[in-house]
């Protein structure tokens, strides 16, 4: 008995601070751009760069991995490309600040049709997709559920292809309902701020995250309860959505490249990279010597020339 009443006391005290932490990290990190209803759902957008009408190069689209929110591609390669074209930074739905309903929201072709939605809602035709990680298989997904809207796509450090269950068994065990909900609202806060850091850098190997990436990237906002139950549903359910979706990828139609840092320990790239362009001989595979699963931060110039590339430079 006495040992339940040391576990409640625990977790009531983990979900005052948790209640706490999320507010104080919302304030900390508001959103930055406009919110579009899809369904009776905010989806978070910011758009920056040239108006559609002053250059004739499509749209790009960039969208985040696992674990973050637009305010990590924004950084990384969103500035940049702004300089030459219209870019539009989305919080995948339930991560960040865009909302999503139920378990179903894990599925890439849940988040492709939101996707859609809210490009519709843009007035954006045709567009040139980036995704990195997590948000490269959003991205493929939505090029074969939605071909006549994209103009092309760069998949940076995609997960193409089932994990190995050891590498997701921990995610599948937080996105349980009761197990993964109650850790959530308890515990994931106060335990993952010491350790943040520790996780990001783990996530950039070889490399080092850039100063005050915790900070810039509002890394923080996954701790918040919604988005972390989220993030695990996500990278736990994306196994048995490959298993399905990888038969698929010769229908391509939209020019591609697929780019791989060859010291990626988090998507391995012969797994995934090398067997994409293998079975979608059209696509394009560019391999970055030395580099890490955060390319786009790492080789922030060779991507944008990537992108660049593909979708055609604005004027000067």
């Amino acid at each position: 008995m006495h040992t339940l009443v040391v576990v409640a006391e625990i977790l009531a005290a983990g979900a005052v601070i948790t209640f706490i932490g999320a507010r104080l990290i919302e304030r900390a990190h508001p959103p930055r751009g406009q919110f579009v209803d899809v369904g009776g759902l905010r989806q978070h957008v910011v758009e920056l760069g040239t108006d559609a009408g002053q250059n004739p190069s499509p749209p790009l689209v960039l969208l985040h991995g696992a674990g973050c929110n637009l305010e990590d591609m924004r950084l990384a390669l969103g500035e940049r490309l702004a300089a030459h074209h219209r870019v539009i930074l989305i919080d995948r739905a339930g991560l960040g600040w865009s909302e999503r309903k139920g378990r179903g929201g894990s599925s890439p072709a849940y988040q492709a049709a939101v996707l859609r939605d809210v490009l519709d809602r843009l007035g954006v035709e045709p567009a040139v997709v980036v995704g990195h990680s997590w948000g490269g298989a959003l991205a493929i997904t939505f090029a074969l559920d939605y071909p006549e809207r994209v103009a092309g796509l760069v998949l940076l450090a995609p997960p193409l292809y089932p994990f190995p269950r050891s590498m997701t068994w921990l995610y599948t065990l937080l996105a349980t309902p009761i197990l993964g909900w109650l850790y959530a609202h308890t515990l994931a806060l106060p335990l993952g701020l010491p350790f943040i850091g520790v996780a990001l850098s783990s996530a950039f190997l070889p490399q080092l995250p850039p100063r005050r990436y915790i900070k810039q990237a509002a890394a923080l906002l996954l701790l918040r309860p919604a988005a972390f139950l989220a993030n695990a549903r996500d990278v736990a359910d994306l196994r048995s959505f490959h298993g399905r979706e990888s038969g698929r990828y010769a229908t391509l139609t939209a020019p591609t490249v697929v780019m791989t840092g060859d010291r990626d320990m988090v998507v391995a790239p012969r797994r995934h990279a090398f067997a994409f362009a293998a079975a979608v001989p059209d696509a394009k595979l560019v391999v970055l010597p030395g580099i890490g699963h955060m390319l786009h931060h790492a080789a922030a110039e060779r991507v944008v020339a990537e992108i660049e590339a593909l979708a055609g430079r604005g004027p000067d």
